[in-house]
């Protein structure tokens, strides 16, 4: 994918999991507008390889065919790990771009990582310096690793700065920008108010409840130990009494509640795993937001949704100091607690962190084009 006949820089982008095509759909959308001097290259791992957990989601973000797809599937994090370094130093031996850029925090974006700066190619992270302080998170392992390797550090938030500094990361190498995140939450929320509403497969449950939460659990820590996901779903079951809840499941979490027998009452209703758009359309009139995903404490906080984290801390602090973020753990009393607070109008507000405005693609792309040069 050229950017430019007359590139100058080449780069190579790299996608693997669903987290990181929001990331990375601001700034391909940016790199069209052909007016840097750059020829711009994605590759995408194959880290979510199903067509709910990838295509779908690059037709929705409007994001192109990847020029390299590595299709490294399923496995343990080793065995993902290892198939994407093989895969990918292949292809910068190949391509030998003048830079590599990850985003996010999945074994895709430590792998690539540690394939380019082996090879002496500069990386540049998006999405640097987040730390949650809890090692037993891959993702934790993963952004840590990420940022001892890369060259140039991209921060969503201030707190990003600070790690990154206390690390001994050069500050002229730290560059605060905002969140691609959010420029990709807004253009899909313009997309969304152009789109007829019954086009959607949820919009029959918006149509029949004004009032409703949105439930999404993922992280192992939470969906792999029968107890901690037996007492969640408890409260989650309580909780649709007084508030309809739907519920899109990640295969991962599926899979568990059947492996443990946990029975989920009807009141509260499952879907598969649901497009971005779609999902989109569905969590941003939810009256309650309740997670574990990194990435919706901070949509939440850009749409203004009351959201709580189902975790015990979090790599995102000021979705929570300035934000409509709560962390409020796992325990059933907490999290019905929490909620019917807010169901009481008592919630928490907040407000958009500053340069969380639409524009942080821009803002990495001309910080590249002048370090670049």
């Amino acid at each position: 994918m050229s950017t430019s006949p007359g590139a100058r820089k080449r780069l190579l982008i790299v996608a693997g999991a669903r987290p990181n095509f929001m990331k990375v759909a601001p700034l391909l959308r940016e790199l069209g507008r052909g007016t840097y001097p750059f020829e711009a290259h994605l590759v995408h791992t194959g880290q979510h390889y199903d067509r709910a957990m990838s295509a779908v989601f690059f037709e929705d973000l409007e994001i192109p065919a990847p020029d390299y797809h590595l299709e490294v599937g399923s496995g343990s994090h080793a065995e993902q790990t290892a198939k994407i370094l093989v895969r990918f130093e292949a292809i910068c031996r190949q391509d030998r771009p003048d830079l590599v850029i990850v985003v996010g925090d999945v074994n895709s974006t430590l792998a690539c990582s540690i394939v380019a700066a082996k090879l002496n190619i500069p990386v540049a992270h998006v999405e640097a310096g987040l730390r949650s302080g809890d090692r037993t998170m891959p993702e934790e392992i993963n952004r840590i690793v990420t940022d001892a390797i890369s060259d140039y550090f991209f921060v969503t938030e201030a707190s990003g700065v600070d790690h990154l500094v206390a690390e001994g990361k050069p500050k002229e190498r730290i560059f605060f920008v905002g969140h691609v995140m959010i420029d990709n939450l807004f253009h899909q929320v313009e997309k969304i108010a152009r789109t007829p509403p019954e086009r959607f497969g949820t919009h029959a449950f918006k149509a029949r409840h004004r009032d409703y939460g949105v439930v999404t659990l993922h992280r192992p820590s939470n969906v792999d130990d029968r107890a901690v996901l037996a007492g969640i779903v408890g409260a989650l079951a309580e909780l649709s009494e007084e508030l309809p809840l739907i519920f899109p499941v990640h295969p991962r979490t599926r899979s568990n509640l059947e492996r443990f027998g946990i029975t989920v009452p009807d009141r509260l209703q499952l879907t598969q795993p649901l497009p971005y758009l779609e999902f989109l359309n569905l969590f941003k009139d939810a009256r309650v937001v309740l997670t574990d995903s990194g990435g919706l404490q901070e949509e939440t906080t850009a749409l203004g949704i009351p959201c709580l984290t189902l975790r015990d801390n979090t790599e995102r602090p000021i979705t929570v100091t300035e934000g409509t973020n709560q962390v409020v753990g796992v325990t059933p009393e907490r999290i019905l607690a929490e909620a019917r607070a807010i169901l009481a109008g008592h919630g928490k507000t907040g407000r958009r962190p500053p340069l969380w405005d639409g524009q942080a693609a821009a803002r990495i792309l001309h910080t590249l084009q002048r370090v670049l040069s």
